[in-house]
């Protein structure tokens, strides 16, 4: 009886064992351990370089911020006056004439603000001539003929329906570092003269006419005279270390009428 119960318990066990051999997911093992999940950070889509219109304004109408006057490129009308002259909120010279006082809406905003920020680090400007008038830009040009001649006249002063200041658009500024280099070629030198030429652009201005290029622009280095054309432009201009207007947009310039 031993023996047969012994007997039927080996049978049993093999049994057993066979059955969990062929069906091994039976078998309770340990699960294998999965990999956390990695976290994908949302990339920003890429930045489209936007290119720069140099068809954005015209560069012959004398409302246009573009425009180009030069020896070469009177405005049309030559006696055209901007509708849009305003007194800005910046400091001005003790003896500025009326009409000088003005200057286009367009640029006021970018001037208070860029006088404001030279400020800031302690730099003054102030205003030497905004706006000159067809009539006023003549008389002055006359002056100017009659103390240096017309061929230095000529070379420092536009005739009158050739002038940047009569577009509204151009100043002269100056400063109190060292008032005796105001509209003189010194300024250059000035801490107001140095800020201008290295910060003018962020604020939509360009010195309008650089050193060493009188042949282009037709007139002597001055470096108080800014003209605003909007931060596109002198920005641009800036970017591609392109200085005069005439090279930017392949105009016509030099220095005969």
């Amino acid at each position: 009886m031993k023996k047969y119960l012994l007997v039927i318990s080996l049978v049993a066990s093999i049994l057993i064992g066979a059955y969990l051999f062929g069906h091994p997911s039976r078998v309770s093992a340990p699960k294998p351990s999965l990999p956390s999940p990695v976290k994908v950070s949302p990339q920003p889509a890429p930045t489209i370089p936007v290119s720069f219109n140099a068809a954005l304004y015209s560069t012959s109408d004398p409302a246009s911020l573009w425009v180009i006057t030069n020896k070469q490129h009177a405005l049309s009308p030559t006696n055209y006056a901007p509708s849009n002259l305003v007194v800005p909120t910046i400091p001005l010279r003790a003896n500025i004439t009326s009409s000088e006082k003005y200057v286009r809406s367009d640029m006021a905003t970018a001037l208070q603000t860029m006088i404001a920020d030279a400020k800031v680090v302690g730099i003054n400007l102030n205003l030497q001539s905004g706006y000159r008038s067809y009539s006023y830009q003549g008389s002055l040009y006359n002056r100017y003929v009659t103390q240096q001649g017309q061929a230095v006249a000529d070379s420092q002063s536009a005739r009158p329906g050739y002038s940047e200041h009569q577009t509204g658009l151009a100043v002269d500024l100056g400063g109190t570092s060292n008032p005796r280099c105001d509209i003189e070629q010194c300024y250059a030198a000035t801490l107001e003269g140095q800020w201008l030429a290295s910060n003018s652009y962020r604020f939509g201005f360009i010195v309008r006419y650089p050193i060493d290029k009188q042949t282009v622009t037709g007139y002597t280095y001055e470096p108080w005279h800014v003209r605003y054309v909007g931060t596109e432009l002198s920005q641009e201009m800036h970017t591609k270390g392109v200085s005069t207007l005439e090279e930017f947009f392949n105009v016509s310039g030099g220095e005969s009428y």
